[in-house]
């Protein structure tokens, strides 16, 4: 098994890398949605984060005001630590149980967007992060998402920063290119993926 690490900032296009590359036949754990799953309602999670925070930060049907929650703590430093500190270790083990269940010789992405920010790459074999810049970033989040631009900046400044992200990375794979082309880097990256992950189970 090849345990690889996918990072990157937010905007930078980290999804579309990790869906080019289960097209290829990875194995994607993918943070965001196990932490979407472990505040669901019902959960110890969310119990946890409303008392926490609150119950300002549930809808009206009991689940989880995701952007709610999001302008409260990305605007603060302090709060983005506590909400950490209860998803950052449900995460981690539901991560863990999938992994385990994933075949020998597989390679196992772990989609992980505060990889560099919580020191994580020790983790993993390779760590792989997609790359755009800043103004890429807040187009994207402006345009695509929706987001104000104070809002997009204030998500931005939450994370680490690009050359923190670069710092840690064994790949760069640039998403400041037409989709084309950044198949074509998938692909050749997928190629190392495989050797490597063959090379680790002889």
């Amino acid at each position: 098994m090849l345990k690889v690490g996918l990072t990157g900032g937010i905007g930078a296009g980290k999804s579309e890398v990790s869906r080019l590359l289960v097209e290829h036949g990875a194995v994607l754990i993918d943070a965001d949605r196990i932490a979407r799953e472990v505040v669901a309602p019902g959960t110890a999670g969310l119990a946890a984060v409303v008392d926490a925070f609150g119950e300002d930060v549930l809808a009206e049907d009991g689940s989880l005001d995701r952007p709610r929650l999001g302008s409260i703590v990305f605007a603060d430093a302090e709060k983005l630590a506590v909400l950490n500190t209860i998803v950052h270790p449900l995460v981690g083990a539901r991560s863990h149980e999938l992994e385990e269940a994933a075949a020998e010789h597989s390679v196992v992405v772990h989609d992980v967007p505060l990889l560099a920010e919580n020191g994580l790459a020790p983790l993993y074999d390779l760590v792989i992060v997609v790359d755009a810049s800043p103004e890429t970033q807040l187009d994207r989040l402006v345009r695509l998402r929706g987001m104000t631009e104070e809002d997009a900046r204030a998500r931005m400044a939450a994370q680490a920063t690009r050359d923190k992200r670069l710092e840690i990375a064994d790949v760069v794979i640039d998403n400041d290119v037409p989709l084309e082309a950044l198949q074509r880097r998938v692909r050749d990256v997928w190629a190392e993926l495989v050797r490597r992950a063959r090379a680790a189970s002889e």
